[in-house]
């Protein structure tokens, strides 16, 4: 896969980070863009409609766990290996990646926060510990706030994508913050439901974006520890992604009217803030409580 292949991924399906991407320098970019793609490949395949799906999920785990024994005929997959070889991304977080793709594969119905915040770190906070590493920072400090850069877009990406994962039978709202009676909670019916239903969703919606600026605070913080290139282009993408939800929380939560959207002059003008992040900052130890949950996944240290 060539990097102009990768980069046209990017900018058709993740336009906040290809804005973003123009700040890194043309060799960054293009190793962030691998990444991206990667991604990318990993979760259309999840969402798609190819009865062998599973499987190829499961033998895309098998080749990263070990390479030296892949007979994966994915091109994806080995350009992501001769990536993460040349920036010594870890595998296992690559791995727990597939491993949240693969628990997709069953309609999301969690229970608890935990569950909520191990799915995020699994297919969000392992792309941010492994972004760290493309980017080019040179500390282990930096990966626990990279992690929670990465819970918070998810938290991001499900609020925003609430009304989309209901018709696929997905429900990432933990059902102990719903109050609905058993069979309201299974999604298929929320765009059609009564407006008190769509008020306790909306309730769920802001608790996931309250939550997702506790991870992005700690990740404002964890910037700093960033090259200068690659902090502020980071910063950016932070900021758009942040206003997605401040967005959608001005708009009342009204998931039911469908996705946020930043407009280009909104980018530029969250670009400009971006600059702040180009002043240096002390940056305070990392807040150990936001992973309890995440206790065992990769990169999380153990207190």
């Amino acid at each position: 896969m060539t990097d102009q292949n990768a980069r046209n991924v990017l900018a058709v399906n993740g336009k906040s980070f290809y804005w973003a991407s123009f700040f890194l320098g043309n060799d960054k970019a293009d190793d962030a863009a691998q990444l991206y793609q990667f991604c990318r490949f990993v979760d259309d395949l999840a969402d798609g409609n190819d009865a062998n799906k599973m499987q190829r999920l499961i033998n895309v785990r098998h080749c990263l766990k070990d390479p030296s024994k892949s007979d994966s005929h994915e091109l994806e997959v080995a350009a992501f290996l001769r990536l993460a070889d040349r920036n010594k991304i870890p595998l296992i977080a690559a791995c727990e990646l597939l491993d949240g793709m693969l628990a997709d594969q069953n309609p999301a119905r969690f229970i608890t926060t935990e569950q909520l915040l191990r799915y995020c770190h699994a297919v969000a906070g392992t792309v941010g510990l492994m972004m760290c590493r493309v980017l080019g920072c040179q500390t282990s400090r930096a990966d626990s706030f990279a992690i929670d850069l990465g819970i918070a877009m998810q938290l991001t990406n499900i609020a925003r994508d609430i009304l989309e994962d209901s018709k696929m039978g997905r429900r990432y709202i933990p059902s102990n913050w719903l109050v609905l009676c058993e069979s309201e909670l299974s999604p298929s019916g929320w765009a059609e439901a009564s407006p008190q239903m769509h008020t306790a969703i909306a309730n769920g919606c802001e608790k996931l974006l309250d939550i997702a600026e506790t991870y992005y605070a700690s990740a404002m913080l964890g910037i700093h520890l960033l090259p200068w290139r690659s902090r502020f282009s980071i910063n950016i993408a932070l900021r758009i992604y942040r206003h997605i939800g401040r967005q959608l929380k001005r708009n009342g939560c009204a998931w039911w009217r469908g996705r946020v959207v930043v407009s280009a002059l909104q980018k530029t003008r969250l670009s400009m803030f971006g600059l702040s992040a180009l002043l240096p900052r002390r940056v305070p130890p990392h807040a150990s409580e936001l992973h309890h949950s995440l206790r065992g996944l990769a990169g999380v240290i153990e207190h």
